[in-house]
């Protein structure tokens, strides 16, 4: 459920803004310029878009504080061109990658980067691999990305696929919501979490946040991002689901703290 807004601080009109990848593909985003100089990049989970709650409240949120954001969907996703593939986490750093350089080249500060669920994957992965971020949100990101898979599609998903060639994961009603290719799925099982967040750089400040009461990627999953990240916060949000359904508010008001903490530091 989005929040409602404020009028005392009317929130910014987003201006569309469309950027090409690396494989030629138009990314659709909306920036919410605030005049700030800062920009903080929001990034979206599996299956989702631009268009979802958290990201939109965010957005909202780092509005009223006076800081510009831009959220935008993945190639496969929401607006954005090019097809959707299961997986596909590295091709989504290189896709953030896109967007930071089209805000550096326009002269923008990048103040940090935040991704929800799977997009907390994708922020990880991105400050593991270009080293030139000070701070990322991991919200409620998941830490072993094949227990997400047997959850997914099941614990015999090699035998399916080496036998089919795909699974076709469905819907209750019997439909098919997408297809897992075996290309895909060996890309998701050679996605290494673990690997990546040892080489991030130890000026990188990352802030975990997670739902006591996620019920599609358990807290565990954050605790084993606090053991082995080393410039590292955890933030609880007690009875917060996934979506953080409930919790939208709070959600805003922890990331806004520490947004606030880690400028104090620079």
């Amino acid at each position: 459920m989005a929040l409602p807004l404020s009028s005392q601080n009317p929130v910014v009109e987003p201006q569309k803004v469309i950027i090409s990848n690396k494989h030629g593909e138009k990314l659709v985003g909306l920036l919410h310029d605030t005049g700030s100089n800062e920009i903080v990049i929001l990034c979206h989970g599996f299956r989702s878009t631009k268009e979802n709650d958290t990201m939109v409240n965010l957005a909202n949120a780092l509005g009223k504080e006076g800081t510009s954001s831009f959220r935008f969907d993945f190639s496969g996703n929401g607006e954005s061109e090019g097809a959707f593939a299961y997986g596909n986490y590295w091709r989504e750093a290189d896709d953030l990658h896109a967007v930071m350089e089209h805000f550096r080249g326009a002269s923008r500060a990048i103040s940090a980067i935040l991704g929800h669920s799977k997009g907390g994957d994708v922020v990880l992965l991105y400050a593991s691999k270009y080293h030139d971020i000070s701070t990322v949100f991991n919200v409620s990101g998941r830490y072993d990305l094949k227990r997400g898979i047997e959850e997914r599609i099941g614990k015999d998903f090699m035998e399916k696929i080496k036998q089919d060639g795909f699974i076709d994961v469905k819907n209750r009603t019997g439909s098919v919501i997408y297809r897992v290719t075996e290309e895909s799925l060996m890309d998701c099982l050679n996605t290494d979490i673990h690997k990546a967040c040892l080489v991030i750089n130890k000026d990188c400040r990352v802030v975990t946040i997670h739902g006591s009461a996620d019920e599609i990627i358990p807290l565990e999953d954050a605790l084993e991002f606090a053991k082995i990240i080393p410039n590292h916060s955890l933030h609880i949000i007690e009875g917060a689901n996934h979506s953080y359904t409930s919790h939208q508010t709070e959600l805003a008001s922890v990331v806004l703290k520490f947004m606030k903490a880690t400028s104090q530091q620079d």
